[in-house]
């Protein structure tokens, strides 16, 4: 259920700053062996999104990332945890 996975909300974060944060979350939860979790980069223009988008595509840890279905405002994101 998704409502369990670990979140990050970027309301109110720059795109331009927006790496450094997503990046520590996800190493975070890699530590801590966490296979799924959510960011929340909200609907507004699209750009935080995007930019979120762009920085999943480029992680190694990420396994794969998908929007929401049931709330288009944020991104649910597997990761390669260590079996």
């Amino acid at each position: 259920m998704i409502n369990h996975y670990p979140k990050l909300d970027l309301h109110g974060e720059y795109a331009v700053t927006a790496y450094t944060v997503v990046h520590s979350f996800l190493l975070d939860n890699i530590k801590m062996n966490n296979k799924y979790v959510i960011l929340i980069h909200g609907k507004g223009t699209g750009k935080l999104k995007k930019e979120v988008h762009e920085i999943l595509k480029n992680e190694k840890i990420v396994k794969s990332y998908y929007l929401d279905p049931y709330n288009l405002g944020q991104t649910i994101v597997e990761l390669k945890c260590q079996e």
